[in-house]
């Protein structure tokens, strides 16, 4: 392995150990068994690596919901939906510290205009990643860059992400996958 995964494999264990906000440079080279050097050299700086473990997190949950939620084929497009976030509902208890971190950069994004960014281009690419999958389940004639699937796909980060703030706060109050499902199921049926 060399000393862009070690520092990339030290990062992500950080960010569940300590947290975004309170890993250091020098945490990052005593964790990789790297040097300081290594960070600018692959990522540009500590944010840049932090960032980059992020977004490898990120990808990770975005593939595990996309197979939740492709997982039946005769699945409508909005049952789902329904599944990618009952899985998440049911994920988040092994994440937490990796949400706590996510949330700890979202809040600094603000203040640092290449965090932003890269955050940025995360949602981008998972919009995309999902749009890919809304087009699917709407036929051959859709296409992913169909302003329809784009919103679609935003508007299934958006409950992903307010799900995933909302079990950050209180968990105890938050549904369980199985609970969502089926007081949506309702949902459906009286709006039928």
């Amino acid at each position: 392995m060399g000393h862009r995964e070690q520092l990339l494999a030290a990062a992500r264990q950080l960010l569940e150990d300590k947290g975004y906000a309170h890993i250091t440079a020098r945490d990052l080279v005593a964790a990789s068994g790297t040097n300081l050097a290594s960070i600018g050299y692959h990522f540009g700086s500590k944010a840049g690596l932090l960032n980059a473990a992020l977004e490898t997190v990120f990808e990770e949950w975005t593939t595990h919901l996309s197979q939740a939620a492709m997982a039946d084929p005769n699945a409508s497009p909005i049952e789902r939906a329904h599944l990618a976030w009952a899985t998440l509902l049911d994920s988040l208890t092994g994440r937490r510290a990796l949400l706590v971190s996510f949330v700890e950069a979202m809040a600094q994004a603000d203040r640092d205009p290449d965090l932003r960014e890269q955050l940025a281009g995360m949602y981008r690419n998972t919009r995309g990643r999902v749009a890919t999958l809304v087009a699917a389940a709407l036929g051959e004639d859709v296409t992913p860059d169909d302003p329809r699937c784009t919103a679609v796909a935003s508007w299934v980060m958006a409950v992903c992400d307010g799900l995933s703030l909302q079990w950050l706060l209180d968990p105890a109050s938050s549904p369980a996958g199985d609970h969502l499902l089926r007081g949506l199921a309702d949902l459906r049926a009286i709006s039928e």
